[in-house]
């Protein structure tokens, strides 16, 4: 088969970020599209099968992009422009939105085309379902999100709630009064609010009872208006918690249920509240469902790699 050539033209500096230190990010790009990319002053030569170039194309494209919106480019970033390449109707374009700043000035954006969904059913729905594997900044982004919001005073507080163990929340064995029991499971939380609030601006808003951070169970009996609800760990709680939780949700409030309906700890016999949510609720209108995948991690690859690899094997059980 007669090899396709293409030539374009990029600075020596932009080739020097995008393809990295020994052009270790242009031997990820070749290996992946299976084409060779010969580097250049002013311009980069590709070679290969002409679908593969036109795709190298697109990430070469994308990864300028990228640079010049100020984004990092990295192995993560690197490995989601390939996977954007060689799916021709996306691109980095899309990922313009700004939610917020952390405390050290890092903006706080979607990162890839499903986190960018997940952000427009938040802003254009009541109750957004965000489901997806560890790492694809379901929740992060979602208390992003919450801060905002809060911050815009389009809403008056912050609840943020998960199953408090697992598998029923039963805290009695656990050492301590009911905060240290309580408190590990909702750590990630508080690590979150802590990066993009600031620990001290979090504890005067919580002890002005403007954030609260709690377990599912303290919901119940309430009615949660002008708020910005986050339940996490969705996939952890029964149908009857979750009808419990979303019956709460009030005048002016908008609510964000993250889950992985990979990881139920349940008892076995016992139906997840996320998964018979999502099929109950589904053709109802103001309530959106969001699914990322493992191309959506935007941890360190090798967690991608053990997200695709773990979807894999289950897709091939399904099968059998």
């Amino acid at each position: 088969m007669d090899k396709y050539t293409s030539k374009i033209n990029v600075s020596d500096n932009e080739i020097s970020v995008i393809f990295g230190e020994l052009d270790v990010y242009a031997k990820m790009i070749e290996k992946s599209l299976d084409i060779a990319i010969i580097p250049r002053d002013d311009y980069v030569k590709i070679v290969g099968n002409k679908d593969n170039v036109i795709s190298c194309e697109r990430v070469i494209y994308n990864l300028i992009e990228s640079y010049k919106k100020g984004n990092e480019i990295n192995e993560q970033s690197v490995n989601y422009a390939i996977s954007l390449g060689i799916d021709k109707n996306n691109s980095f374009q899309k990922l313009d939105d700004i939610i917020c700043h952390t405390i050290y000035g890092k903006p706080i954006k979607p990162k890839t085309i499903g986190q960018k969904k997940y952000i427009d059913s938040i802003k254009n729905n009541m109750i957004t379902f965000g489901i997806g594997p560890a790492g694809t900044g379901k929740t992060y982004l979602a208390m992003a999100m919450a801060i905002s919001a809060f911050q815009r005073e389009e809403v008056g507080k912050i609840i943020l709630t998960r199953p408090a163990i697992e598998a029923g929340e039963k805290l009695g064995f656990l050492p301590g009064d009911l905060q240290s029991k309580v408190d590990p499971y909702l750590r990630p939380l508080y690590d979150a609010l802590y990066q993009i609030m600031g620990a001290e601006n979090f504890l005067r808003n919580m002890e002005k009872g403007l954030i609260e951070v709690a377990p599912l169970a303290y919901m119940r009996g309430r009615t949660l208006d002008n708020s910005y609800i986050i339940l996490d760990e969705a996939q952890n709680t029964t149908s009857s918690q979750m009808k419990m939780f979303l019956t709460r949700i009030g005048f002016g409030s908008k609510a964000v249920i993250t889950g992985d309906n990979t990881q139920i700890d349940l008892p076995k016999g016992v139906a997840s509240g996320l998964n018979n949510a999502t099929m109950i609720l589904s053709n109802i209108d103001d309530i959106g469902i969001c699914t990322l995948t493992g191309v959506d991690v935007v941890r360190h690859p090798l967690v991608q790699k053990i997200v695709n690899a773990y979807e894999s094997y289950e897709s091939k059980k399904d099968k059998k």
